[in-house]
């Protein structure tokens, strides 16, 4: 039985960080990373073209913000709508709850660790990936990095 990779497409508009990420994921046995998008309208048209199963998609981005991506992904009656982390540097509950509401499934505080996201990644994953037992039900966490008193 071959093993499927979770094809991923990273958008953010950091250069550094989106390369810092993608060769994190291209080390992983199971994730292929499929595009790199530096702005909303660019993670839409690689969005329809590479039908990623997952988008890990910046809040603030130029064009067209992340909440703008995640308000855009259902009207472009795709076969399947890809799964999505959105990642910000701010972890306001105001924003959080918007993206959740939109579609988002996870909400990542920016600095994060890479071990327990690319975790949190399979887990989203696990049925194509895991032959474990699975409970189905959709989770929502936030991962944070540690942060700095100011």
């Amino acid at each position: 039985m071959k093993e499927s990779k979770i094809s991923v497409l990273i958008a953010d508009d950091n250069k550094e960080f989106c390369n810092i990420l993608n060769d994190y994921l291209l080390s992983q046995r199971d994730i292929v990373v499929t595009g790199i998008a530096k702005d909303g309208l660019e993670a839409l048209k690689l969005i329809e073209e590479k039908q990623p199963d997952l988008v890990v998609l910046d809040i603030i981005m130029p064009h067209l913000d992340g909440l703008g991506v995640l308000e855009r992904i259902n009207s472009l009656g795709l076969e399947k709508t890809p799964r999505v982390i959105v990642l910000s540097a701010v972890g306001q509950d105001k924003i959080t709850q918007r993206a959740i509401t939109l579609g988002a499934d996870y909400y990542v505080v920016k600095p994060f660790d890479m071990d327990v996201f690319t975790e949190r990644i399979r887990q989203m994953f696990n049925s194509t990936i895991s032959e474990e037992p699975t409970n189905s039900k959709p989770t929502i966490s936030v991962v944070e990095g540690s942060k700095s008193e100011d």
